[in-house]
């Protein structure tokens, strides 16, 4: 019997195994709302047999995209559009999930095929990017806006509002996303955050944002929904972010009601040596699912059934996020499921593939 391919619950929110479409941004957006490309590229994965499909990183703000080109859920016609992928998702006997996101310092930027990523100034049709403290994402890159108190606290109106507009589209996991150098890591780590007042210094008052915010959407969604954050365990660098401040925080968000650590890593300093190979992320979930006590998926570098089956079976994480390898094949879960002795799901239209 494989692990890989047996349900998991949280909440009232089943997933039929432990494959999750990983977020992805596409820089296919206009004004933040999807296009036909959305509803293909997420609808494929659902078709291919993944339990959980998650949005790209999904505006909560116009400033908080990462490039012009990123979904939003700022305003109710962007939920509106996102909802027909849902139902498309939910058809295909998948679960929808949301990756609510703010770019913070990292945000005005050009998308990945245009000039390398080059910042984009507000006469280019970018905008003043905001951050915890005045300190740019490296050399070259826009100072960002120290947020005010006055400002933070708006941004957690924000944060509800992009929330329930979640809901209203139907969307089952709501994920946070506090990694990758974005806003909320950045308030996390000591590097980026150098605030003197109750959102700086430490770890307590690092943390506070996020929580809050964490807080605030349990608080406003259903009871029945699963709300993940992903956080970066290390930023890879002596005097950042570190894995135990990650498990003590995971604690906490245990505490206010989440339900899963997405557990990446680093994208807070420009130049971190990251040692990228198979699954060189994984110890991080299993260290904060052990040490903090809550169910964690593992990221980055997943790519073959076997590598998958052993991560769930040891126990190291409880579900598995796949991003390049469902790039290459949308189908991966199917062809996991044949792999690993077991009867592929597929839609009625293509079952013959499996026969």
């Amino acid at each position: 019997m494989s692990q890989l391919f047996t349900p998991i619950t949280f909440r009232g929110v089943t997933l039929k195994n432990r494959i999750v479409v990983s977020p992805m941004c596409q820089y296919s957006s206009e004004n933040g709302y999807p296009g036909d490309w959305h509803l293909v590229h997420l609808g494929a994965f659902a078709q291919g047999g993944a339990a959980l499909v998650i949005t790209e990183a999904t505006a909560v703000v116009p400033e908080g995209r990462i490039s012009p080109d990123d979904l939003g859920i700022w305003e109710d016609g962007q939920a509106e559009a996102l909802s027909k992928i849902v139902q498309f998702i939910k058809g295909q006997g998948a679960v929808a999930g949301i990756q609510l996101a703010h770019a913070g310092r990292k945000a005005s930027v050009r998308s990945p095929w245009d000039s390398n990523r080059a910042i984009l100034t507000p006469e280019e049709g970018g905008w003043e990017v905001v951050a915890p403290s005045a300190v740019p994402f490296t050399e070259g890159w826009l100072v960002p806006h120290a947020l005010t108190l006055e400002e933070i606290q708006k941004l957690r109106e924000n944060w509800v509002a992009a929330a329930l507009r979640s809901v209203k589209a139907g969307f089952e996991v709501l994920e946070i996303h506090a990694a990758h150098g974005y806003l909320f890591h950045e308030f996390l780590s000591p590097l980026s955050n150098h605030r003197t007042d109750e959102y700086g210094g430490s770890l307590e008052n690092r943390s506070r944002l996020l929580l809050e915010v964490t807080r605030d959407i349990r608080e406003a969604i259903p009871a029945h929904l699963s709300l993940w954050v992903r956080i970066s365990a290390t930023d890879w660098t002596e005097g950042g972010w570190t894995p135990e401040e990650s498990v003590e925080l995971s604690k906490a968000l245990k505490a206010a009601g989440v339900d899963l650590i997405d557990t990446s890593t680093g994208g807070n300093v420009a130049t971190a040596k990251i040692p990228v190979e198979p699954g060189y992320q994984v110890r991080f979930a299993e260290q904060i699912k052990h040490e903090a006590g809550i169910p964690t998926g593992a990221v980055g570098l997943i790519t073959e059934p076997q590598q998958a089956e052993q991560i769930v079976v040891t126990g190291q994480a409880d579900v598995v996020l796949l991003a390049r390898a469902v790039l290459r094949e949308p189908h991966w879960a199917q062809l996991a499921a044949k792999a690993l002795g077991v009867k592929p799901e597929a839609p009625r239209q293509y079952a013959r593939a499996w026969l």
